[in-house]
């Protein structure tokens, strides 16, 4: 017998299939219906041509630190399994002792600001298979001594070192105090803008750390109001130092265990300055630190001998603009040093000697170095990525370290990144373009060919191919001025040319950022082709500013912030509002962070180009960001004041014509909701009409629970009002 409602669903199916395509639903998007499969906590060892992955099993909610071989790819054992320690709580990370033979495995983490948290920690000893909980209170930042022998980590501000075999603590430092006083962990500017948590470093033999101690206690202090679930809100208080304000100050130490006493660096004769970077040298006694001024454009790579303390200067880096810090500075086996730097115009590998002398530039071309991953000492060959084939791609490089015999290992075009095997004999390739969902396989490190695949994320393929979603196009467009620039466009499926059609453009522009990448999509993506599904065009446009064309186009914006990039988002939108299918009366643009400063502006600086825009958790004037940033890039505000008002769109609400929606969350530490709270003081003192939505408690990601459902539902509906 025939079922009547198996012919309906045929039916249906038949008639979505060919007369329109399944709708996208934003429950689908911020529900995880388009995540692609990952490798999580993918970790190269040292010692073993071998990796380990954290696995999840489902039906026995279990985590697994499973160890893989690098020529086969096959399982070779399950290092541990929750489900066999009762007492093991879900495994956040992990780390390994030098010998690998320890693990410390984080778990209950407890997020701090974006990158630093608390957690329990495990002492797990792979061979004996026993599990010990370190402590009974949650620390920050451990780290095995090389020797395997000792763990130090971070407290309440103060640094401390436990003795295995011992099983004894020594307090290394003191006066750590919250809100005064923090060693061996950043303050909140060095944690946000150098990217790194742990400011302690062991040395080669064991015997020594060197440490940054912070004083914050000059710092002025930023408060959020919590309003939690309390009868009273409650408030948390930090120090945040905004443009022009007093930084902590940072000092250089080194701890010298066998003598139980603590010496502190002279570095020099610098006058408000940073250290971003300490890393000990191959040579037990041989410190290195990076030392950079306030205004980041002078610094200097001193080598400090660790017993007398004594500082000198191997390397001095200049620029007009601002000098990166990366992490790519690597010592080799005879302490030579292989450094990156823009001094060329472009992004570049150098080899210098252990004195600080030039040995040679490795890599050079109009292209930048965007990755590098390492050195094979034996054939002394380098491994990196690159966008010598094009800016919105990478691809995987090798090259002698005399710069000879380069080769392209990666042969997809699209984003290629890797993780090499400890021997340099393998890497695993994980590929990306705009219609391939990522993709991992192993590959040859000499040939770049692919030895075996890992995984391709096939159902998420077949899933996305149901849909018959639109493609993402990348062009280069041009503006008026003669600026040729990255974009893409999102189109209907059924795009019709004769029709005209409402733009939304969507940007970051920040210093040095990328959204014209040739990857896979991210959930923003899906959004956007909900929005085309429902007659929108989408655009995107990297402007002046934007990264990986070189220096000369990164730094353009130098002293100016919000200049440069406006005018090419404006002039941009005047070129795509002439294309014979747009109705340039309904362009919109939108941005978070850095994009929203964008979007804001754009609709007052451009307010007879955009109709619309939608904010969320924007700066609305670089007064009000923090120093290291803000500064990098626009020097402090009494130096350049001109700088910083005429580019900050709170003071620009008069021209608002277009319609405008103002998001923030109270709990920002990054981007204050003052950002938000003073643009609307000024647009109502303006007598502007515009919309606004707070989420309470919610950091500069907004996210919890529904709250990134809630916020994008009330997007698409304020783009389908107003566009």
């Amino acid at each position: 017998m025939i079922n009547s409602r198996k012919i309906t669903v045929l039916l249906l199916f038949i008639s979505m299939s060919v007369f329109g395509q399944q709708k996208i639903t934003l429950e689908e998007i911020w529900g995880g219906a388009f995540r692609a499969e990952g490798m999580d906590e993918l970790q190269s060892l040292k010692n073993t041509n071998q990796y380990t992955v954290l696995n999840f099993d489902r039906p026995s909610r279990s985590m697994q630190i499973d160890l893989y071989d690098y020529a086969t790819l096959k399982k070779v054992s399950t290092l541990i399994d929750t489900k066999n320690h009762k007492d093991l709580p879900m495994i956040d990370s992990y780390i390994f002792n030098s010998n690998e033979n320890k693990m410390l495995i984080a778990c209950k983490s407890e997020q701090i600001f974006r990158h630093s948290f608390v957690a329990d920690y495990y002492l797990y000893d792979i061979q004996t298979k026993q599990l010990t909980k370190l402590f009974d209170f949650k620390i920050q930042e451990p780290t095995f001594s090389p020797d395997g022998n000792q763990i130090a980590y971070a407290k309440d501000n103060n640094l401390y070192v436990y003795n295995l075999q011992s099983k004894t603590t020594k307090q290394i430092t003191t006066d750590g105090k919250k809100n005064a006083v923090i060693n061996g962990i950043t303050d909140w500017v060095y944690e946000e803008e150098f990217s790194f948590v742990r400011a302690y470093d062991w040395n080669a033999a064991s015997d020594k750390i060197a440490f940054i101690r912070f004083d914050e206690t000059a710092v002025p202090e930023f408060s959020m109001d919590l309003y939690n679930e309390g009868l009273y809100p409650t408030q948390q208080v930090f120090k945040y130092p905004k443009a022009g304000e007093k930084n902590a100050i940072a000092s250089l130490h080194v701890y010298d265990l066998k003598a139980s006493a603590s010496k502190q660096i002279n570095l020099g004769n610098y006058n408000d300055f940073y250290i971003p970077r300490i890393k000990w040298t191959n040579e037990a006694n041989v410190l290195s630190a990076q030392v950079i001024n306030r205004h980041q454009n002078n610094l200097d790579l001193l080598f400090v001998d660790g017993t007398t303390g004594t500082a000198k200067v191997v390397l001095n880096e200049k620029d007009k603009a601002y000098v990166d810090i990366t992490d790519n500075l690597t010592f080799l086996k005879d302490n030579s040093f292989i450094w990156t730097s823009e001094k060329d115009g472009y992004n570049h590998i150098y080899h210098y000697d252990k004195a600080g002398k030039l040995k040679n530039q490795i890599t050079k071309g109009p292209w930048e170095v965007t990755a590098y991953y390492g050195l094979e000492e034996k054939s002394g060959t380098i491994f990196y990525q690159s966008v010598e084939n094009g800016s919105i791609n990478r691809d995987i490089y090798s090259i002698k370290l005399n710069g000879k015999e380069k080769k392209r290992l990666s042969s997809a075009t699209g984003t290629n990144s890797a993780t090499f095997s400890p021997n340099f004999q393998f890497y695993i390739n994980t590929f990306s373009n705009v219609s391939t969902p990522a993709q991992y396989s192993l590959n040859d490190a000499k040939t770049g060919k692919e030895v075996q695949s890992i995984k391709k994320n096939e159902s998420l393929i077949a899933k996305v191919k149901a849909y018959g979603l639109p493609s993402k196009e990348f062009f280069e467009l041009t503006t008026e001025k003669g600026h040729k620039l990255n974009a893409w466009m999102i189109k209907p499926k059924d795009f019709d040319a004769s029709k005209k059609y409402p733009v939304l453009l969507f940007q970051y522009s920040g210093p040095g950022s990328q959204e014209v990448k040739n990857s896979w999509l991210n959930t923003n993506d899906f959004w956007y082709m909900m929005l085309s599904q429902q007659g929108y065009i989408v655009a995107c446009v990297d402007g002046r500013g934007t990264g990986y064309k070189g220096a000369d186009f990164k730094k353009v914006t130098y002293k100016e912030l919000g200049k440069f990039e406006v005018e090419d988002q404006i002039d941009a939108a005047k070129v795509i509002g002439k294309y014979n299918y747009v109705d340039s009366s309904r362009i919109g643009i939108w941005g978070w962070s850095y994009g929203g400063f964008m979007s804001s502006n754009c609709i007052l600086k451009g307010n007879d180009v955009f109709k619309m825009a939608i904010a969320v958790a924007p700066v609305t004037n670089w007064r009000f960001y923090d120093s290291v940033y803000t500064e990098r890039y626009m020097q402090t505000p009494q130096e350049n004041a001109s700088g910083y008002d005429e580019n900050s769109p709170i003071n620009h609400v008069s021209k608002l014509k277009g319609k405008y929606l103002l998001i923030h969350g109270t709990a920002d530490d990054n981007v204050h909701v003052q950002n938000t709270m003073l643009m609307i003081e000024a647009l109502v003192q303006a007598n502007k009409q515009f919309d606004w939505a707070i989420y309470p408690d919610k950091n500069h990601g907004i996210y919890g629970g529904k709250t990134r459902l809630q916020l994008y539902t009330k997007m698409t509906n304020f783009i389908k009002e107003n566009l």
